[in-house]
């Protein structure tokens, strides 16, 4: 079998990519716009900024959008396209970045020595440009002026550019579970990993508070009638802590522990935040399960405990499904020109939310980048344009069959 037999065809692959070639000093003026708007989750007016200017560019592409509001967050952005028919698709970027107002003022786009710098500009405003300007070279294979109809090969595709996932998706999260319930595929435009590698595996992530209530009392007049969730608290810490190495892949972290009002007070109270990561979700329940027993017996009866849950990604695991949608990927990129590879990663993202119920997902297909959440954050230039170009050839290759 030729290429030319496949979908994108070698021609269609070769207009891709000139196309997207031609687009790139837009891709950059787009890119510099949206990093230098201060979009940290929890500045909603930065965060709904960047999502008009996504749903302008999308609805000018055919879209039917729908925002949907939140009073404390930034809004959710869906995107829907009609198309001429087969498999449903689903597109998510997020809006957000984790950093403070002023950040863009202080460190504003700029590119020197093949690299683009400034907040978000990998994590992830060139992913989202990403996702729209592939949409765009699919249309322009059609015509310009074509209406999806006409050339976007699925019978549907959504894109949601939701405004939260910094911070665990809490208002998108049950956008995204909607529309992922009637999709057969869901890309997620994350970074690609700094070695250029696409993700395909994620750890799971819950969030977990434990609570700890004990008896107050004056640490110097009585001391022995009160009860420390502190001190309760410390051996919860060193208890959790010795489930890690348990189970193959899982992490547990005490990260925060906050309690007392005074030194001279017996706590009466205290809260532990906890971090537990799985490969699996089999070992991420039976973990979860082992430490709420830990937390439940406790070292002082007269310290009670209750676990909250905070927050919570199951595993994104590489399924057959995806490990084909990967094997197409690598293909492709052969074509276009470059080695690729996939990955697991310990991070979370919005894939877990797609891959955990049960759809077909791939991650990491935005440009290349590193520096993620620091302020050396960077963008390889010379990713664009064939990152972009896999984008839209991959989408293709799944709505022919080839995906």
């Amino acid at each position: 079998m030729t290429t030319d037999t496949l979908h994108p065809t070698d021609n269609e692959l070769r207009r891709l990519r000139q196309t997207i070639e031609g687009t790139l000093p837009d891709f950059l003026a787009d890119l510099r716009l949206l990093v230098d708007v201060d979009c940290g989750s929890y500045t909603k007016p930065g965060v709904d900024q960047v999502g008009r200017w996504m749903a302008e560019q999308l609805a000018e592409l055919g879209a039917d959008v729908a925002v949907e509001k939140n009073e404390a967050l930034g809004d959710t952005v869906v995107a829907r396209f009609m198309g001429r028919g087969g498999p449903r698709a689903l597109l998510i970027g997020h809006l957000d970045t984790v950093f403070p107002e002023g950040t863009a003022a202080a460190r504003p786009f700029t590119i020197r020595d093949g690299r683009a710098y400034g907040p978000g500009v990998t994590d992830m405003k060139s992913g989202l440009l990403c996702g729209l300007y592939a949409l765009r070279a699919l249309r322009e294979l059609a015509g310009p002026s074509a209406a999806p109809a006409d050339w976007l090969p699925f019978s549907q595709l959504v894109f949601i550019a939701n405004p939260d996932e910094e911070i665990g998706s809490p208002a998108s999260r049950p956008v995204i579970l909607r529309e992922a319930e009637g999709s057969d595929v869901a890309l997620v435009l994350e970074c690609a990993r700094a070695n250029g590698d696409i993700v395909s595996a994620r750890k799971g992530v819950v969030d977990l508070a434990v609570k700890l209530h004990g008896r107050a009392a004056h640490a110097g007049v009585e001391p022995e009638k009160g009860r420390s969730a502190i001190v309760e608290a410390a051996h919860k810490t060193l208890a959790l802590t010795a489930l890690n190495g348990s189970w193959p892949g899982v992490t547990v972290n005490v990260g925060v522990i906050r309690g007392g009002i005074r030194p001279n007070v017996v706590a009466e109270s205290a809260e532990v935040e906890v971090d537990l990561r799985a490969t699996n979700r089999t070992a991420m329940e039976e973990a979860e399960a082992e430490l709420r027993r830990v937390c439940e017996e406790g070292h002082d009866p007269d310290v009670s405990c209750s676990v909250e849950t905070r927050g919570r990604h199951w595993p994104m695991e590489k399924s057959e499904a995806t490990a084909a949608l990967v094997g197409h990927a690598v293909e492709l990129a052969a074509r276009i020109g470059f080695p690729l590879k996939d990955a697991a990663t310990g991070g979370a993202s919005d894939a877990n939310t797609t891959a955990g119920m049960g759809v077909p997902t791939l991650d990491g297909l935005g440009p290349v980048g590193g520096g993620d959440h620091s302020p050396d954050e960077y963008l390889e230039h010379d990713s664009i344009v064939p990152r972009t170009t896999l984008l839209a050839a991959l989408l293709l290759a799944i709505a022919t069959g080839n995906g």
